[in-house]
């Protein structure tokens, strides 16, 4: 399961996400999408922690956190239907 990270400032690179999440366990990978006609970031990311712990333990400490003056919304990532 992945976490979705949305709200983000569109400075925001891999590395900053990853240096965030990694304070709540091991991130195995960062998803930052770019948008295919100006290759911009959308302003959300995915993120795969290494445990539901360490999933449930960031999403607790950054749902609503501040962070490069945007406001987080961090929870479960929902399938695409």
């Amino acid at each position: 399961m992945s976490i979705y990270v949305g709200n983000l400032s569109f400075d925001a690179t891999q590395d900053d996400i990853n240096e965030v999440f990694k304070e709540y366990g091991t991130v195995k990978s960062v998803k930052l999408p770019t948008d295919r006609e100006t290759g911009r970031v959308r302003g959300f990311a995915f993120v795969e922690m290494g445990s539901e712990e360490e999933e449930q333990a960031s999403i607790e400490a950054l749902d609503g956190a501040e962070w490069m003056g945007r406001t987080l919304k961090v929870n479960k990532a929902r399938p695409r239907t």
